[in-house]
């Protein structure tokens, strides 16, 4: 069988997918790189990699693509880690720096800007490893593990999840497993049971990646609370509205 290539996101809410990939036993031949996520889209579209956890808002640059797994990142409520973190109310922002990692999140924070907070501010893009609580930053749009720390040095903080089902009505969905073309059962199966296993075992993959956690108040309660990994029907109908304003501008 030949060697499945997977890329995957490196945050502590895909510690439970990882875990299973490396640990399950389920997957016999692979080779697991971790990326960012901007990354992992790249790796797939340039055919890289055979599977990539994939942001959403890099899905319109595939000219076709395929859902692996009824797993995802998503959120109904607070996520926590993607954030807009202001020194001023919604309403007073003049500016807006935009974290390198993801372009979901920052097609997202534009999304409600337009459509319903009602703002429009310059929107500054941020080198890789530049979003930080610098000065002269009045807000910031981040993701990840760092915006467990990022948070406490902005007195404004807007969970852009919460925002999104507040606007919406409906769950967002923030990266999805994909692969370019139709994968064979004898590669998905094995797969999706690797990710199955991480899920159930959640408790296990912290510790198991317990020399790379962030500083959280509550790991565990952010990977049971905050993240929804079930790519059902509700998030599917979230995500095909988010793509609709981005196709819209």
């Amino acid at each position: 069988m030949k060697e499945l290539k997977i890329s995957a996101v490196s945050y502590l809410n895909t510690f439970p997918f990882v875990y299973g990939i490396q640990k399950s036993g389920f997957l016999k031949n692979f080779r697991l790189e971790l990326d960012i996520p901007k990354v992992c889209a790249l790796k797939l579209k340039d055919k890289k990699v055979d599977i990539a956890l994939v942001p959403v808002g890099a899905l319109p640059d595939f000219d076709h693509y395929h859902f692996v797994s009824n797993d995802c990142i998503g959120a109904v409520g607070p996520v926590k880690t993607v954030l807009l973190l202001s020194k001023s109310p919604l309403e007073k922002i003049a500016q807006v720096h935009l974290d390198y990692d993801s372009r979901t999140s920052v097609q997202l924070v534009k999304v409600l800007a337009k459509h319903y907070w009602g703002i429009a501010p310059d929107w500054q893009n941020m080198a890789a490893g530049q979003a930080s609580a610098q000065p002269s930053v009045e807000a910031l749009v981040a993701i990840g593990d760092k915006t467990f720390e990022l948070r406490h040095h902005f007195p404004y903080v807007y969970d852009l999840a919460e925002e999104w089902i507040r606007f919406a009505r409906l769950p967002f969905v923030f990266a999805v497993w994909i692969s370019n073309e139709q994968l064979p059962p004898e590669l998905t199966t094995p797969f999706c049971r690797a990710l199955a296993w991480g899920l159930d075992r959640k408790a296990g993959s912290l510790e198991f990646f317990k020399e790379k956690l962030p500083v959280c108040e509550d790991c565990l309660g952010y990977l049971e609370k905050n993240i929804s990994y079930a790519f059902d029907e509700r998030k599917k109908e979230g995500l095909s509205k988010f793509l609709g304003y981005f196709f819209a501008g």
